[in-house]
């Protein structure tokens, strides 16, 4: 009898009251992660600061190669070590479709986050060289110049997590939308 008891109090403290505290502590504290830091454009949800999209027109900005399709109910990547034949045979492909849609550049000039996958296959964000090594195919695109795509990546950049962790990176999403903006 007090198995059962001790059972009903845990199922209450951990399966119910511990959540909704959390989540009410969170809604209250950070309401925008709480809601998954989703992006709006004319009052619809297009995306979310946190998980990658997949951009192929050539007038965007593209972001890191996702195994998982940037499906965030699937996260995580294949795992695959540096010798592993598909993930030669994806990097090869991922190259030869990057030189193809920049022609002229060197592929030695590659940032290595255009060509792998993040540990969780939904990574928002490049770096500011893989933003930046795209700036000729866009202006192309576009219309809009190099000098134009150059402020762009400079006011969207952000720094490093806590001012210590990570590198400067670029949210693709964002810079996308603005993007679209300067192109108006």
């Amino acid at each position: 009898m007090k198995i059962i008891r001790l059972c009903i109090v845990f199922i209450l403290v951990c399966g119910i009251i511990y959540p909704l505290v959390t989540t009410g502590i969170s809604q209250l504290i950070f309401p925008k992660q709480a809601d998954g830091s989703l992006i709006y454009k004319n009052h619809k949800v297009i995306g979310s600061e946190l998980i990658g999209q997949t951009f192929t027109s050539p007038k965007y900005f593209h972001g890191r190669v996702s195994s998982i399709n940037n499906d965030a109910s699937a996260s995580g990547s294949n795992n695959y070590g540096p010798s592993n034949k598909e993930m030669l045979e994806r990097v090869e492909k991922s190259i030869n479709t990057l030189k193809k849609e920049n022609p002229g550049l060197d592929v030695n000039d590659i940032p290595l986050d255009l060509i792998t996958n993040s540990g969780s296959g939904l990574d928002p964000n490049i770096s500011i060289k893989a933003a930046e090594f795209q700036i000729p195919r866009i202006a192309k695109a576009t219309g809009v110049s190099k000098a134009k795509l150059k402020q762009l990546i400079t006011d969207y950049k952000e720094g490093r997590s806590l001012g210590i962790f990570g590198e400067p990176r670029i949210n693709v999403l964002k810079l996308n939308l603005a993007l679209t903006k300067l192109e108006n």
